[in-house]
């Protein structure tokens, strides 16, 4: 429970501390980038350096930084196919979250030495 309550804690703030570096960066696109997935993150490093050491957190933000470059293809693609095709944003982002799953068990294998 304590877990949660200082994840909560500290993502709001980090979430929050984004929130403005991105009112304040321009373009506004950029506000975007700063959201809640990089707060959650560091949030979950911290905890995990606190209650399993360095090397348990250091493989986690590994295995972050493989799911962070799936995402970036599959936006990329997803921008991509937004772009050729008269499809709605839904359809299409749900249509290749299998695509960013798929990758991302694909880089642990690959990378990580699991297969």
């Amino acid at each position: 429970m304590l877990d949660l309550l200082i994840r909560f804690v500290v993502g709001g703030a980090v979430v929050s501390a984004f929130a403005m570096l991105g009112d304040i960066l321009r373009p506004k696109s950029f506000a975007g980038l700063f959201g809640a997935a990089p707060s959650i993150a560091l949030a979950t490093v911290g905890l995990a350096i606190h209650k399993q050491g360095s090397m348990y957190a250091a493989r986690e933000a590994r295995s972050m930084m493989l799911g962070a470059a799936a995402f970036l293809v599959y936006a990329a693609l997803a921008s991509a196919v937004l772009r050729r095709r008269r499809m709605s944003a839904l359809l299409t982002t749900v249509v290749l979250m299998p695509v960013w799953f798929g990758l991302s068990i694909g880089f642990w294998f690959l990378l990580l030495g699991r297969g």
